[in-house]
């Protein structure tokens, strides 16, 4: 064991790279002379610094330096000198699959992500084909790889609580505060929570229609917060121009609110004030499972997907999750492309801001912080 060194192989989007952080926390902590490195982009970085000492993260530039098949041939290179002794790709696209092949060839131990293809096309055809039962989770996938390597992880060390508790440092037995991040190395608009005041995240947005609430509808949901906690600040995540432009109306709107890409340097710092939430409300996006790593409770939205899909966050509670029932059309959509084939996003807009903010409400009430 003390001369083995695992490659984990996951790109994509930051809630996908997210949900890994759990498991490979809980298989450094059950394997602590398994050298483990994750190869990832770099905007990465920031889930897997400190999280144990045996886990180390290589970012990978592939628009530039890894571009093409030129550039995966040159990665490989760099991979094969690092000495690995076995791969976990945990993506399974293109890039990923054509590094697996080389590996193989290399007659290296490699095992790959199982996506149930079959079952998520039953959960999202249309009626009557539709087969709407739970498909088993990212985690749970992830899990089964390392397990094919000869690396099962035992229920008792899935324990991971906070990205700012080290695996090393986490006891499972016993439990103890959470751990958050420390708000004075943020900017002073930030500063620091005061006694009884609470911290509402809002995360309004999402790469695809099917998975965004309407803005007038989240508007009035922000109205009602504001009314129902008038002493509350409220801090908006989301990053890109049209974000941008939505927050800086909202902020002018909402003087106790706070875009916080505008007071944040990266991302660890953006989880730093993820961790002093009361309660994150997220549609289902990198947002709720950034948030579900800091342990902070979300109350997530959900139109053309859905909990069933198997990406609710980490330890998240599904009756924090809002969603139209009574519509047989749901879930449309693995990952929220597919337009909507009634055409009116029925799953979204039926959603009242009123039911929303009695979720909030009693999320606070219950003071998880």
């Amino acid at each position: 064991m003390h001369h083995q060194h695992l490659l984990v192989i996951r790109f994509s989007a930051l809630g996908d790279v997210a949900m890994t952080v759990p498991v490979v926390w809980a298989l450094a902590r059950q394997y602590p002379h398994l050298r483990i490195t994750v190869l990832s982009r770099f905007s990465s970085r920031p889930f897997f610094e400190g999280i144990a000492p045996n886990v180390n993260f290589m970012g990978a530039d592939f628009k530039h330096e890894y571009h093409g098949v030129k550039g995966l041939n040159a990665l490989y290179r760099r991979l094969v000198a690092k000495q690995f002794t076995a791969v976990a790709d945990l993506h399974s696209v293109l890039r990923s699959n054509y590094l697996r092949i080389r590996f193989r060839m290399g007659n290296y131990p490699v095992a790959h992500i199982d996506k149930h293809r079959d079952l998520r096309h039953r959960l999202t055809a249309p009626q009557p084909k539709k087969v709407l039962q739970p498909i088993p989770t990212s985690f749970q996938n992830y899990i089964d790889v390392f397990a094919r390597l000869g690396f099962p992880i035992e229920p008792e060390n899935l324990c991971f609580r906070t990205i700012f508790e080290s695996a090393e440092r986490a006891e499972s037995s016993e439990p103890s505060p959470l751990p958050t991040g420390d708000l004075s190395l943020l900017s002073p608009a930030i500063g620091l929570k005061q006694p009884g005041e609470q911290w509402i995240g809002i995360a309004p947005f999402a790469t695809y229609e099917g998975k965004i609430y309407p803005l007038p509808l989240m508007e009035r949901v922000i109205a009602q917060l504001t009314e129902r906690y008038p002493n509350a600040r409220l801090f908006f995540f989301g990053r890109g121009e049209n974000e941008e432009a939505v927050f800086k109306t909202w902020t002018e709107r909402w003087p106790q609110s706070l875009y916080v890409g505008d007071h944040t340097d990266g991302l660890h710092q953006e989880l730093i004030v993820m961790s002093h939430l009361n309660v994150m409300l997220s549609m289902d996006s990198s947002n709720m499972h950034m948030a579900s790593l800091t342990a902070t409770p979300v109350v997530s939205i959900w139109g053309a997907t859905h909990p069933y899909a198997g990406f609710m966050g980490w330890r998240q509670s599904e009756h924090n999750a809002l969603q139209m029932n009574d519509l047989d059309c749901r879930p449309c959509s693995i990952y929220g492309k597919n337009p909507c084939a009634r055409g009116d996003y029925a799953c979204m807009n039926g959603i009242q801001p009123e039911r929303v903010v009695q979720k909030i409400a009693e999320v606070i009430e219950r003071g998880k912080r």
